[in-house]
Formats: C-alpha cells, sequence, structure tokens
C-alpha cells in the first residue's frame, strides 16, 4: 500500500468503525430512551442505515468496475436480485427443488446458499464478461443495460418454467427466513445491522486490497488507456472479465443479504431504475474511491427521505413528480460542485480552503 493511501484508509477505519458500533448500540441499549430516529428528528432510522450497508457491499464492487477499470455497467441491480432470488429459492422453495428438509432446515443452509449464490453468480459474470467487455462506451452501456433487462424478465416470468413458480413471478417469493448462528437468531434489526456493517467493512477492506495490488495498478492502466496497457503485456480482457466477476459476486453476496432482511423478494426491486440508482450512488461518493461507496449511499437514501417527507413544507400538496424533479435538481448541482463526488472532491475542496497539502 502506497504512502499516500495507507493513512486516508487507516482514519477511514478508525472513524467508521467506532461510529458503526456507536449507532449499533444506541439501537441495542436505547440508553436514556435515546434512539437514532430520535437524535435526526425521523430522518436516519436503523433500517436505513442497514440499508446503507447493504448498498455499500455493491458498491465497492461497482466504483472498482467503473472507477478504476473504466468499464460502465447499467445492470448491477441484476446481480443484486440473482443473489436474492438465489437465497429465496433454496430457502423457502428448497422441499419443491427436492432438497432434503434435514439439509434445507438446518441453521447454516443459508449461510451455504449465500456462499455458494456469490461464487456462481461471479462466475457466471466472467464468462458472460469477456464477450461484452469487448465493447466499449455507450456500446458497452447498452450491452449491460439489455443483460439487467434479461435478468428482470426472466425473474419476472418464472425463469420461463410457470409451472415450478420458481420466482413467485410479479408477488415474488415471500416468507425467507432470518439467518441463525446456530441456535442465536440474528434479529432483531440491530443484530442483524452489525452482521451487515461486518460484511460491508470486509468488502471496503478487499476493494482497498485489489485498489492497493498489482491488481489494481493494472486496473487504472486499463482505465487509461486499453491499448496501451496492451502493450505493456497487461492482459486487459481477462482483468476486465475478473473485475466484473467480482463486482457482480459482491452484489450477489448483498443481494443474499438483503433478501433475509426483507424476508420478502419482488422482480420490481431489481429492475433498470435501482440500477441506475446505483450508478448515481457511486457517481455522487465518487467512483474512483472506495470510500466513496458508504458515503455516496447514505447521501442518496437521506436526500431521497428528506424530500419524501420533508418537500411538503416548501411545496404543499407536492406529490411523486416534484421529489423526482427536486432530487434530480440536488443531483445536478451535487456534479456541478463536486464532480468528483463526496469522497475525493470534498476532500480536495477542504485542502483547498484550509491550505492543507495533499497527500
Amino acid at each position: 500500500m502506497s504512502r499516500a493511501g495507507f493513512p486516508s484508509n487507516a482514519i477511514g477505519f478508525v472513524i467508521g468503525l467506532p461510529l458503526i458500533l456507536a449507532i449499533g448500540g444506541l439501537e441495542a441499549f436505547r440508553p436514556m430512551g435515546l434512539s437514532l430516529p430520535a437524535l435526526t428528528g425521523g430522518l436516519l432510522t436503523l433500517d436505513t442505515m442497514i440499508r446503507v450497508g447493504l448498498f455499500t457491499i455493491v458498491l465497492v464492487g461497482l466504483n472498482l468496475l467503473m472507477g478504476y477499470a473504466g468499464q460502465v455497467s447499467l445492470g448491477q441491480a441484476a446481480f443484486y436480485g440473482m443473489g436474492a432470488f438465489l437465497s429465496a429459492i433454496l430457502t423457502v422453495r428448497a422441499r419443491a427443488l427436492g432438497i432434503p428438509s434435514a439439509l434445507a432446515e438446518a441453521w447454516w443452509w443459508p449461510w451455504l446458499v449465500m456462499l455458494g449464490g456469490a461464487l456462481l453468480v461471479g462466475l457466471a459474470a466472467y464468462g458472460i464478461g469477456r464477450p461484452i467487455l469487448r465493447l466499449r462506451g455507450h456500446y458497452l452501456a447498452m450491452a449491460t443495460l439489455g443483460l439487467g433487462i434479461a435478468v428482470y424478465i426472466l425473474l419476472r416470468e418464472n425463469m420461463g418454467l410457470p409451472h415450478l413458480n420458481l420466482t413467485g413471478g410479479f408477488d415474488g417469493i415471500q416468507g425467507i427466513p432470518r439467518l441463525r448462528l446456530g441456535e442465536v437468531l440474528l434479529w432483531p434489526a440491530w443484530r442483524y445491522y452489525f452482521l451487515v456493517w461486518l460484511f460491508a467493512f470486509g468488502a471496503i477492506a478487499l476493494g482497498l486490497r485489489v485498489v492497493h495490488s498489482r491488481v489494481g495498478r493494472a486496473l487504472r492502466a486499463i482505465h487509461g488507456s486499453e491499448m496501451a496497457a496492451e502493450s505493456v503485456g497487461i492482459p486487459v480482457p481477462h482483468y476486465k472479465a475478473q473485475i466484473f466477476g467480482l463486482s457482480a459476486a459482491m452484489a450477489a453476496m448483498a443481494g443474499s443479504l438483503y433478501a433475509h432482511f426483507q424476508t420478502t423478494v419482488i422482480p420490481a426491486t431489481f429492475g433498470f431504475g435501482p440500477s441506475l440508482e446505483l450508478v448515481v450512488m457511486s457517481a455522487v461518493g465518487g467512483m474512483a474511491s472506495i470510500w466513496g461507496a458508504p458515503f455516496g449511499a447514505l447521501a442518496i437514501l437521506l436526500v431521497q427521505e428528506a424530500l419524501r417527507t420533508q418537500l411538503h413544507r416548501v411545496i404543499p400538496n407536492a406529490q411523486g413528480e416534484f421529489e423526482a424533479i427536486a432530487f434530480g435538481a440536488i443531483l445536478v448541482l451535487m456534479m456541478l460542485f463536486l464532480p468528483e463526488g463526496l469522497t475525493t472532491g470534498g476532500l480536495r475542496w477542504l485542502r483547498s480552503h484550509m491550505g492543507l497539502r495533499p497527500q
């Protein structure tokens, strides 16, 4: 790891870990009746923080793919959905698939499904990525968009096997079991919060490891110029497919965690709109920053919640269309004044206004 990278990354863990632990402890013990919603006026809840953790896992992979390797993906929610539905199908529909009850009811079965699902989705994405990632620019964007739409339609149409009702069609799958560790149920929500953020910080650590490794240097070279990278011996197609597979596996793992948190999954959650939202979160947090993942997710979720609950005070009788307009205007302003995202752009702004030298 470079000298420039280590201090800021270490500071991120030193500040982030205690903060996440403090929020979880606050919700678990409620000292003096205090809670996260009470302290934030209802703007921030434990549910929101769990979703931030889930999106962080997805966004770390997306940032590696888009911010470092320079490969556009408009279908990342498809991999998120594949992980969610694999966990849902192989737990709720286990008996219909002929999985023995003794196996399907074991506490460790959902964990095995999560791991196997992430590996399966990652390998599938690697195989699909080999031909798709030969495309560049808007052609690649359209290809990944088409992939996302295809996965959404397959989930909505029961994988083309309506007689099996694997995905539940438009209604999805309900009754997904909570995760357990032996006899310990990972619920109420504050227990699951700690689990999700354990995975989120693991994803951040993995992302930082990749960025500051030989692979990370190769990805930045590919982003700069694929032709130049090939001229110095970098196997460009292999690295692009590899990072595409890794980002898909991370999204699938987050999807499995989402399924066991929500206990219900429907195809509409993983369509084009959610994929676009993930790209927006990545851009707002900073695509070329692993630490941009949690900041981007938190910023977008907070803006959405603030508009949903507060916009009517500014515009009486405001409907959903006004929320979308206000959300778009905020994003435009953010991209105008912080085009590098909240992390890189915010640090650059602080250094320029406080006379600090870059690390």
